[in-house]
């Protein structure tokens, strides 16, 4: 015969004990949504991380639809030209299979009385003037608070003509026309 000491306390997990049938369910589900999740990202011939976007389903293109995108997400050179362009700025959110950059508030080192802020769209996986598209926000500090104001006419226009050419140019250094 063996004595066993009293137990004063039950053991936090109990030997032989299971889970309650409707702590599976959510369990099994809560397991399955996160198997589907993983996926080894496709590099391009430069070594780029080509995005995938698989809620993405039909072109953007302007071409009307005709030739639906195959392997779906944005374009890998004017993803990596919108990061490049607008480096200088601090970021809030990157998300490469969406295709949205948004950065936070910069205030340029010569002027401390104004701020910007910038988002990013890729669109598509053409590499395209219509494929990008930016919205610039400024602001002012007038009587102790951040007023919202107009930016320059031209700034949207010289921040995606940015972008656009820095894609091309990664694109003709990893060899493709």
């Amino acid at each position: 015969m063996t004595l066993r000491p009293p137990s004063s306390a039950p053991s936090a997990a109990p030997s032989g004990r299971h889970l309650p049938p409707r702590a599976i369910v959510p369990a099994l589900l809560a397991i399955s949504l996160l198997a589907g999740c993983g996926s080894a990202p496709q590099h391009d011939k430069s070594g780029l991380a080509i995005p995938q976007n698989r809620l993405l389903k039909e072109d953007r293109g302007a071409n009307g639809g005709s030739t639906p995108l195959e392997s779906n997400g944005v374009n890998a050179f004017l993803w990596r030209g919108a990061l490049d362009t607008l480096s200088f700025m601090p970021f809030a959110s990157a998300d490469a299979v969406a295709g949205v950059i948004l950065t936070d508030w910069y205030t340029p080192p010569a002027t401390k009385d104004e701020r910007f802020k910038i988002t990013c769209f890729i669109l598509s996986r053409s590499l395209r003037s219509d494929a990008v598209r930016v919205s610039v926000f400024r602001q002012v500090f007038q009587d102790n608070q951040w007023v919202d104001t107009p930016v320059a006419a031209n700034t949207v226009s010289d921040i995606t003509a940015r972008i656009l050419t820095r894609a091309r140019q990664l694109r003709t250094d990893s060899g493709q026309r």
